[in-house]
């Protein structure tokens, strides 16, 4: 099943163009003259948001130039050195996500970001700073997470082997308000759920 979920975000900022080829040339054509729009994938780890946010960023891809994506373990490499997986330091990592997020869009660029950054403060400056933030929330209850293990963490997390696991043994700070909740139980294949996302932000 896929379940959306509107929240109250800042809808006065929501773009409701329809995709066409049409929409996102003037888009390519104004990219300098306004700012870009940051979407940001969140979610527990194995919730689908790398996967749903990349197939998001092709199809936007297809159809115009000034867009690029970032995905937040490869983010985690490029700002690696004094980050660990403290609470802290994770939310210190998140934010440079966020500032590297608004640079992008202000630059013209949209930007699609699948990052787990669990943190009412980073979701709450993004809302501040960035003038066009789509929040997607790819929601999963932990248990089925643990099941799926699609990257052996968990088990780990049970076994001892690792620590600071969000969801697990550090609090989630789970999404109040965001602009789309995706329940991805599963039910369906990655590329209709991203169809689904984009038939609701473009209708």
């Amino acid at each position: 099943m896929i379940n959306f979920s509107n929240e109250p975000g800042r809808k006065d900022e929501t773009r409701h163009n329809k995709l066409n080829s049409e929409t996102l040339h003037d888009s390519t054509v104004l990219q300098h003259q306004h700012q870009g729009v940051v979407y940001w994938f969140t979610g527990l780890s194995g919730a689908g948001k790398t996967t749903v946010g990349s197939l998001f960023f092709q199809r936007l891809r297809d159809q115009k130039n000034n867009v690029v994506y970032l995905d937040g373990d490869v983010l985690r490499e490029v700002f690696s050195g004094s980050h660990g997986h403290s609470p802290e330091e994770r939310k210190n990592l998140a934010m440079h996500y966020s500032r590297l997020s608004r640079m992008l869009a202000g630059q013209g660029m949209d930007v699609v970001i699948a990052t787990i950054s669990m943190f009412h403060d980073v979701r709450r400056w993004n809302r501040q700073n960035i003038e066009q933030y789509q929040e997607i929330y790819l929601k999963v209850p932990i248990d089925v997470l643990v099941k799926r293990d699609q990257k052996g963490l968990y088990s780990r997390a049970i076994r001892g082997e690792v620590n600071n696991i969000i969801g697990l043994d550090v609090e989630v700070e789970e999404p109040k308000c965001p602009d789309h909740i995706i329940v991805n139980d599963g039910t369906n294949t990655p590329s209709q759920v991203t169809q689904a996302l984009l038939d609701v932000m473009f209708p």
